[in-house]
């Protein structure tokens, strides 16, 4: 959370603009009105590769907005970017922002070789570029108030906003749906933005992860003949995103002619989901986390109550859809003036999920009576609650039941959510391979239970080696006994080095990797720590037999270990088993959704 520089006198009022609501980055008001109107509006995004700052950027450019932007390195998402005509930057050394005098700064073409570089009056010196001035500064989570750039606006008095407050004003004018919860936003988003693409309500979606079936929905991209394109609009991204752009009125349903959807996964962390208006949310569970910020888990509770205060009021349509157990309920819905309903397993649940974890076959009851079946795609009964979560979201928002359940059933998840990269080819047979994201205890536990269960490594002789990074110093120092507890599903465990991101130096020295595998051991539990990633891929080739399983966990760099190894099968073989190798992370350098969190 941002400390502004101390504020200058207030200035006079104006009337209501263009730039409603901003700030400038001494903390000066620019406009008291409630209007985000960015249309013809040179707007600089700093950290503009990550997966919610593209989708951010794609949406802007899409109201009118003239976007470009920085990162600290190229990668997919901004050579995606630069290909739509976003202008993308690669040095962000310099107390530099477009139209700013002297100096120059760098701007990739798509290349990561080749470069195009800015003129001092803003304009470029070859191609397109950022344009002659900047209105507005969004900045990524990742970045700091004491950034060289973030310096810049503050110089010249340009209004600054954070990821989530640019994105939360977006949402005004718009029918907002909030995805909230310590575990399972990014996979209920996804869910919820393809089952109503496919039931034709056009949502415009933002999720802080890469998912395939995002912009065309489940059902059409299984029903393309193979080898075939399927037929996008035109506004859509071209690769795979975590972003899609929708109708600006809802097309069809119970809400037609309303203004169109905009779902939004809501992190908690730095509070950042008080900036969203939503009509519709849901809240899967609440936990200890991002103690950095919250001290304790009573200040967690208060921030998701705090949350739920901003769901609509019934009158208006408000619903809020909280985990009958799990998120502190009582707590969190006292006092709501929204509609507040329940889902759980429970049968005094509002909405009643029940799943068979080996058939993966769902039903969603509401009052006695089964709404939907299906049959996940998806192992784990965590994600059977995700999807049926989205479905009461899609039902809400006017869906058709059976065509989302359709859908929730050919949904195939996305990047680093128990991603499945291939088969290693080993001695006598393969070792199959999953990336995740999991960094928290509960979600290691969720996700090495669901994967023992649906893979059943044991019954090929096999056993599950799981390599985990602990992501960031204070997590694993606040739940260091829950972590100790959350691999009794692995036979192996082998830890890197923590991820040092955000923590102080203070905090890096009062827990180490050492730490969780002493804890481990006593525990009878086979753990080693070793480190760098190169040794891991190395020491794996030792481990690694066929029939086991081999799952990569952390929201760190982590996914390096995963792909290193499949690589390494790859350079002595010239193929990788029968899998698919998929990218594995979002975004690159500073531009994060969620990496860093």
């Amino acid at each position: 959370m941002r400390t502004p520089p101390v504020a200058p006198p207030t200035p006079a009022p104006v009337a209501p603009g263009p730039l409603a609501g901003l700030r400038t980055a001494a903390g000066a008001a620019v406009d008291g009105g409630e209007r985000f109107e960015v249309r013809g509006r040179r707007v600089y995004m700093i950290g503009i590769g990550g997966c919610g700052m593209a989708g951010l950027a794609r949406m802007l450019k899409a109201r009118g907005a003239v976007v470009s932007g920085s990162d600290l390195s190229p990668g997919e998402a901004t050579e995606a970017l630069i290909e739509e005509g976003i202008h993308v930057g690669f040095d962000q050394s310099r107390r530099w922002l477009p139209g700013g005098e002297g100096g120059t700064g760098e701007a990739g073409n798509g290349s990561h070789g080749t470069y195009a570089t800015y003129r001092d009056d803003g304009g470029e010196a070859g191609g397109s570029g950022a344009g002659g001035g900047c209105d507005l500064v969004i900045a990524s989570a990742a970045i700091k108030p004491d950034h060289p750039q973030m310096l810049a606006a503050t110089d010249r008095g340009i209004p600054t906003l954070m990821y989530a407050e640019a994105l939360g004003k977006c949402m005004l004018g718009r029918t907002g749906i909030a995805v909230a919860g310590t575990h399972g936003k990014s996979t209920t988003t996804a869910m919820l933005g393809v089952a109503l693409t496919d039931a034709g309500l056009d949502p415009t979606v933002i999720v802080g992860a890469v998912s395939g079936q995002l912009s065309e929905g489940a059902l059409r991209a299984a029903a393309t003949p193979s080898g075939q394109q399927p037929t996008a609009k035109s506004q859509q991204p071209s690769t795979p995103t975590g972003f899609r752009l929708g109708s600006p009125a809802i097309p069809a349903g119970a809400l037609a002619g309303r203004p169109g959807i905009l779902i939004a996964e809501a992190c908690e962390f730095n509070r950042s989901f008080h900036n969203y208006r939503p009509l519709l949310a849901s809240i899967s569970s609440v936990e200890a986390d991002h103690l950095d910020v919250f001290g304790s888990l009573d200040e967690v509770v208060k921030a998701f109550h705090e949350f739920a205060k901003l769901v609509a009021p019934a009158a208006a349509g408000g619903k809020l859809l909280i985990a009958h157990e799990g998120a502190h309920r009582r707590e969190v819905t006292a006092g709501l003036e929204c509609a507040v309903e329940t889902i759980g397993f429970s049968p005094e649940a509002d909405w009643v999920v029940d799943c068979d974890p080996r058939t993966r076959l769902v039903s969603l009851s509401r009052k006695g009576t089964v709404v939907a079946r299906w049959t996940m795609t998806l192992p784990g009964v965590h994600n059977a609650v995700n999807a049926s979560t989205a479905l009461v979201l899609a039902i809400w928002a006017g869906a058709d039941p059976a065509l989302a359940a359709a859908s929730l059933s050919a949904f195939a998840g996305i990047d680093r959510r128990m991603q499945f990269l291939g088969e290693r080819p080993v001695v006598g047979g393969s070792v199959r391979v999953y990336d995740d994201y999991g960094h928290h205890p509960t979600e290691v536990a969720t996700t090495l239970k669901a994967l023992r269960e649906h893979e059943r490594p044991q019954d090929r002789g096999g056993k599950l080696i799981c390599v985990f990074q602990p992501h960031q110093h204070s997590r694993t120092r606040h739940l260091l006994e829950e972590f100790a507890t959350a691999f009794g599903a692995a036979d192996t465990v082998i830890v890197p080095q923590i991820y040092f991101v955000r923590d102080s130096q203070e905090e890096k020295h009062k827990v180490t990797a050492a730490d969780l595998v002493d804890r481990l051991r006593g525990r009878g539990q086979q753990a080693m720590h070793l480190y760098p990633f190169e040794a891991i891929v190395e020491q794996l080739e030792n481990v690694c037999r066929a029939g086991d399983l081999l799952v990569v966990m952390g929201a760190g760099p982590v996914y390096q270990v995963a792909h290193g190894y499949m690589a390494a099968a790859k350079k002595a073989n010239g193929h990788i088993g029968n899998g698919h190798t998929g990218n594995g992370h979002n975004g690159n350098g500073n531009g994060v959704s969620r990496n860093g969190h």
